[in-house]
């Protein structure tokens, strides 16, 4: 990752609208979303979703700006879950050494890089069922310097016991990653070592102790469009919904369950997006693993559909994001910006 400061073209003050910033915090508490209405977006005539998310996307923030988050694979490999997508999981045979927990001096190198890059959130990721007491201490030392650096903060650990939310909001982290992956009745399907209901309770832990959710998940794993509107069904009725919801668009990785999935039409992924910006309109939809093999036309349509948070670096912890320069370029084309965070 280059070590020098992007530069990002902005539009001239005359010629940005008065909105520019985000027009309002309303509270994240929602309507609740059934299937069978969730349904119902995703069957709309393209155009008039994508219309419907670009008006409710306007309502809340600037259609222009979006928000910029680095992530680092912090501890590798080795992971005794079987999710049927992962590289990780110890039990697959993919390429993936299991490593151990990096330095504190080398996350720093890599979060200073990251900020001087153009991004703004810092996201470490550990390959854990859960962390023991023992592996979260470096991590809240992790966080602490990285949060000093003035970057916003997340994790993703797996996880999390009673009193270790509250341990990462006092050392300062800001965001917590769990993602619910797919629907409840598609769940077991992917993954059998944990259940729906522990990944609840995580999240539910997090937010008892104070900090922001980043909860998503991913498309593309065979689920059917009943199951991919129950994943967001799940998402939009969490009560508040997440601050920061993560889209993943399946990465096929051979030595995995999942490695000869059929591939998702782009233009359905497009639709994931309108309807998760349409029933969580306050929330940052985040265009996140998957990136690499979309086209920057599908992107362009991910950003119209009401996507404004993006992975940005040549890494998502085991698998490839594309280069900062064309992002940079791709943002530059679309006359869009980086958000101008508040810490």
């Amino acid at each position: 990752m280059p070590s020098q400061t992007v530069q990002f073209l902005r539009p001239s003050p005359a010629a940005t609208p008065a909105h520019s910033a985000i027009l309002s915090e309303p509270s994240t508490a929602a309507q609740r979303w059934s299937v069978a209405q969730i349904e119902e977006l995703f069957n709309m005539p393209f155009a008039d979703l994508l219309y419907r998310a670009q008006q409710v996307h306007r309502e809340h923030f600037d259609a222009n700006a979006v928000q910029l988050s680095t992530l680092l694979s912090i501890k590798t490999g080795g992971c005794s879950e079987d999710c049927g997508y992962c590289p990780q999981a110890a039990r697959y045979d993919t390429g993936v050494e299991s490593q151990a927990l990096m330095a504190l001096d080398d996350v720093l190198d890599a979060a200073r890089a990251a900020k001087a890059a153009g991004a703004s959130r810092f996201c470490m990721g550990a390959a854990w069922r859960g962390p023991k007491q023992r592996d979260l201490e470096p991590v809240l030392d992790m966080v602490r310097e990285v949060k000093a650096l003035g970057m916003e903060t997340c994790a993703t650990l797996g996880m999390l016991k009673d009193g270790q939310a509250e341990q990462l909001r006092e050392a300062g982290l800001d965001y917590y990653n769990h993602n619910l992956d797919t629907a409840p009745e598609f769940y077991g399907d992917i993954i059998t070592t944990r259940a729906y209901q522990d990944r609840l309770d995580t999240l539910e832990r997090v937010r008892d102790a104070g900090m922001n959710v980043c909860c998503g998940g991913i498309v593309g794993l065979g689920e059917s469009l009943t199951q991919r509107a129950g994943l967001i069904a799940q998402l939009a009725n969490l009560d508040p919904y997440p601050e920061s919801v993560p889209i993943n668009l399946l990465v096929q990785v051979e030595g995995t369950p999942l490695a000869d999935t059929d591939a998702l039409d782009p233009l359905d992924f497009v639709r994931t997006i309108a309807v998760a910006r349409i029933t969580m309109p306050a929330a940052r939809v985040r265009l996140s693993a998957g990136r690499q093999q979309m086209s920057d036309a599908v992107q362009a349509l991910c950003f119209l559909a009401g996507a404004n948070s993006m992975f940005y670096g040549e890494q998502l912890l085991t698998t490839g994001n594309p280069e900062v320069e064309r992002d940079r370029a791709l943002l530059d084309k679309l006359g869009m910006y980086p958000f101008a965070e508040q810490h």
